[in-house]
C-alpha cells in the first residue's frame, strides 16, 4: 500500500468523523479558581507582520495578539518581566485558545500558587485554511519569523520586558506544539526555554490512510478536481469547513508555488498518484526529519519540556522526539499524562507550563 502525507490522512479522518467526535476534541477540564488570586490585565492589540507582507494568499498582515500583564505591572513601573509566547493549535485562533487554556484564570492561578510574575502573549496564526503551521511560505507568509521576530520585537518595544533570550519562553499545543518545536529548533537566539504540548505533524509520512489504496486514489482525484475548480482561496475554504481544510493549510505552508494561481500551492498527488517531489517538501518540514540538523541549537536551551496525553494518538511521535533528544544528550523532560488531546490542556498550562517557565527563565536583567 502506498504512503501518503500525514496531512492528507488527518484531513480524510476529519472529513469522515462524526460531529460528536469533533466536539469532544475541544472539551477541557478547568482547574478550580485559586483563592486569593490577583487579577491580570488583558490587552487586545494588533502587531504588524513585516514577515507576512506580500503573501500570495492574501492573509492579514496586521494580526490579533492577546497580552496578559501580571498583577504588579501597572503599579511597579520600574519592574521588567520575562515573557512566555504561547502558540494555539489548528482550527482556532488566539481568542479561542484563551478559552481552551482558560486564561486569564489559569495565569492568575499559576501566580497565586507560587509562579513568579511574567507576561504571557498569545499571537494569532489562523489563516483562511485554519492554520499557518507556523511555517515559512510565500503563499501564507513567513509565520515562523512573524512569531520569532515581528511579535517578539513589538512586545519588547511596547512593554517592560527583559529583552534577552534567557527571559523568553516559547510554548504551544498541537499545531502550536509543532510551531514551538520548529521555531525553537531554528531560533535559540530568541528563546531560552521550550515547552512542547501534544505536538502534531512530527512525522514526514504516514502509511496507508483510511480505506484501501483504490479508495484513497479516488478521494485524491476528487480532491484534485475540487482544488482545480476553486476560483480563489476563499472559494476553496468555503467548500471545506473545519478540519477539511487541513490538507490545504499544509499544502499552502509546505508546498507553496508562486506560479500556480489562484491558490499558489501544489497538491502531493496528481491523478491520484503521489508526487515524490512534492512529498519531499512535506518531509522537509517534519521535525522528526530535520531535528538532527538542529541538535546544536537545542543544546543551547536552558530547559526543554514536552507532554502528551495517554489517549492522544500524537503520543507516539512525541515519544520519538523525546528519544531522539535523549540519544543526542539534549536535556529534556517528557511526560505522558492521563488525558486526551485537549482534556487537560488548561490544567497543564496552569500547573505545569507556567511553573516550568518559573523555574527556567531569568527574572532579572543580566542573569545567566
Amino acid at each position: 500500500m502506498k504512503t501518503v502525507p500525514l496531512s492528507i490522512v488527518i484531513a480524510l479522518v476529519m472529513i469522515t468523523a462524526p460531529a460528536g467526535t469533533l466536539r469532544a476534541q475541544v472539551q477541557t477540564l478547568v482547574p478550580d479558581p485559586v483563592p486569593g488570586a490577583k487579577p491580570v490585565a488583558v490587552e487586545h492589540i494588533k502587531i504588524h507582520g513585516a514577515s507576512l507582507e506580500g503573501n500570495l494568499e492574501g492573509e492579514a498582515v496586521d494580526r490579533d495578539v492577546i497580552v496578559f500583564l501580571p498583577p504588579s505591572y501597572e503599579k511597579d513601573k520600574k519592574r521588567r518581566y520575562p515573557v512566555v509566547y504561547a502558540l494555539h493549535g489548528y482550527s482556532i485562533g488566539a481568542e479561542q485558545w484563551t478559552h481552551e487554556i482558560h486564561v486569564p484564570q489559569t495565569v492568575e492561578g499559576a501566580f497565586a500558587k507560587g509562579a513568579k510574575e511574567m507576561i504571557v502573549v498569545l499571537p494569532d496564526s489562523k489563516t483562511i485554511y485554519n492554520g499557518s503551521m507556523y511555517s515559512s511560505s510565500a503563499t501564507t507568509g513567513d509565520f515562523e519569523n512573524y512569531v520569532a521576530r515581528d511579535v517578539v520585537a513589538y512586545i519588547d518595544a511596547h512593554y517592560r520586558t527583559i529583552p534577552d533570550r534567557q527571559s523568553r519562553g516559547l510554548a504551544g499545543h498541537s499545531m502550536g506544539g509543532y510551531g514551538a518545536s520548529r521555531i525553537g529548533m531554528k531560533h535559540p537566539d530568541v528563546f531560552g526555554a521550550l515547552y512542547i504540548m501534544s505536538p502534531c505533524c512530527m512525522s514526514p509520512m504516514a502509511g496507508g490512510g483510511p480505506g484501501p489504496a483504490d479508495q484513497m486514489k479516488e478521494r485524491a482525484i476528487a480532491n484534485e478536481k475540487k482544488v482545480s475548480a476553486a476560483k480563489s482561496p476563499t472559494d476553496l475554504a468555503a467548500q471545506s469547513p473545519g478540519f477539511q481544510s487541513a490538507q490545504y493549510a499544509t499544502a499552502a505552508a509546505w508546498a507553496p508555488d508562486p506560479k500556480n494561481p489562484p491558490l499558489y500551492f501544489d497538491l502531493p498527488t496528481k491523478d491520484g498518484v503521489p508526487q515524490p517531489e512534492i512529498m519531499a517538501k512535506y518531509a522537509a518540514n517534519a521535525p522528526l526529519a530535520f531535528v538532527d540538523q538542529y541538535i546544536g541549537n537545542l543544546k543551547q536551551y536552558r530547559a526543554i519540556a514536552m507532554d502528551v496525553g495517554d489517549q492522544d494518538g500524537l503520543r507516539f511521535d512525541a515519544t520519538k522526539l523525546h528519544q531522539i533528544l535523549d540519544n543526542y544528550g539534549v536535556a529534556n523532560s517528557f511526560e505522558i499524562y492521563s488525558g486526551t488531546h485537549t482534556s487537560a490542556v488548561a490544567d497543564r498550562f496552569q500547573n505545569h507550563v507556567l511553573p516550568f517557565f518559573n523555574r527556567n527563565l531569568c527574572f532579572t536583567t543580566g542573569c545567566r
